[in-house]
């Protein structure tokens, strides 16, 4: 059976592509990157005014040319009969109009009740074939009910379809033990991601500089990141890039800087790490936390999105930032970033010097942290769930 894939992307790769060993994954094509690319080219090379990308990319028709059984998407709907299926980490469909409708204090969906493209996708995601969609999360799951909510005639028909299944996670080491760190002498906390600034980033340097300075905490800190600018949730710009990348410079004798690994040579440094960072603003899901946890590193992260599905402070620790009715923090303005900043930077604060003062806690937060990824993330569970929703598409 042939199962096709639109995109080889990080996220695909994490929950779709080889998923189930008895399926054979194909790449395919469709109409809407060939319309994805003539509007770059409009927008790029002939600077003419192009409609929105993202509603491309989040589209696809191939008019049944690729000749698969089974299509499975990442955040995709399709509008042809081959029988389909999307994991989503927001909502879907996801277009412009509906992508920023879950932020702010008076988050909802209500201004989409009369846009057309939105009406046509939910009679696409209502068809035959779309058998399921599958939300990353049960904060997923919920917002997709919120939206769902706005269109009665749609919603029981689609509700049927939905499911949350947290991604699958495989555990690099056995347990906290068998990484052989010291908890005496340096505490190695470690940050990934190349949204340096929307996941903390800023905060995470000042706390511990802070804490370095005033109680001597013998920190050392790995940071994984491209290192840009953030024009989404922290809002940073290109100055607080170079600062940032001269505070690290200055202080390499304790911060060890990346601005790319390969998966096994940021394993390898997990393995010497004692504490995952997420502290973050904004993230759909926050895999690296699950890398982190797999690693037997219990992680510092905050309560976004899914990420209190993710962690909690039994088996690592939460910092509370201002989040709207859907989970999404609240950053619209510079005084609700000045907030979660102050929230961030007050909780690193504090769970660090809690984390210094009381080391003992690393180990046993780790290891129920690593308990969970076995209980929640087992790839062959997630292997056999994805293979009955495939059968049952193609009955």
């Amino acid at each position: 059976m042939k199962v096709g894939y639109s995109v080889d992307g990080y996220q695909n790769r994490r929950t779709i592509i080889n998923k189930v060993e008895q399926y054979n994954y194909i790449k395919v094509l469709d109409v809407y990157k060939i319309l994805f690319k003539l509007a770059l080219i409009n927008q790029n090379v002939l600077k003419q005014t192009t409609p929105d990308l993202i509603d491309f990319i989040y589209r696809f028709n191939d008019l049944n040319l690729n000749k698969v059984d089974l299509l499975h998407f990442w955040n995709t709907i399709s509008y042809g009969k081959t029988p389909w299926i999307t994991t989503f980490e927001t909502i879907v469909p996801r277009f412009k109009s509906a992508i920023n409708c879950h932020h702010g204090k008076n988050c909802g969906y209500t201004s989409l009740k009369e846009d057309r493209k939105i009406l046509k996708a939910l009679e696409t995601l209502s068809g035959k074939s779309c058998k399921k969609l599958i939300a990353l999360s049960e904060c997923n799951l919920n917002m997709q009910k919120d939206f769902l909510s706005n269109f009665p005639e749609f919603k029981s028909e689609i509700e049927a379809k939905l499911i949350y299944m947290h991604p699958p996670q495989k555990a690099n080491v056995e347990n906290y033990e068998s990484k052989k760190l010291a908890i005496n002498e340096d505490i190695h906390f470690m940050l990934v991601g190349n949204d340096f600034f929307r996941k903390g980033g800023s905060e995470i340097l000042e706390a511990f500089m802070e804490l370095r300075k005033s109680n001597n905490y013998n920190i050392k800190l790995t940071i994984v990141s491209a290192l840009i600018a953030d024009n989404y949730a922290a809002m940073t710009t290109n100055e607080e890039v170079d600062k940032t990348k001269e505070i690290i410079s200055k202080n390499r004798n304790w911060i060890d800087f990346y601005p790319k690994l390969s998966y096994p040579q940021m394993y390898e440094i997990m393995k010497s790490a004692h504490i995952g960072l997420l502290p973050t603003y904004a993230d759909t899901y926050g895999l690296s936390a699950l890398d982190f946890q797999a690693t037997g590193c219990p992680i510092i992260s905050t309560n976004v999105r899914a990420l209190p599905e993710v962690n909690n402070n039994e088996i690592g620790w939460v910092i509370k930032i201002p989040i709207n009715r859907l989970g999404e923090a609240i950053y619209t303005n510079l005084e609700d970033r000045m907030e979660i900043k102050q929230a961030i930077k007050k909780g690193l604060l504090e769970i660090t010097s809690e984390i210094m003062e009381n080391r003992d806690l690393i180990p046993i937060k780790a290891d129920k942290a690593l308990n969970q990824i076995r209980d929640q993330h087992s790839p062959e569970e997630y292997s056999r769930k994805i293979g009955e929703i495939y059968s049952h598409a193609l009955e």
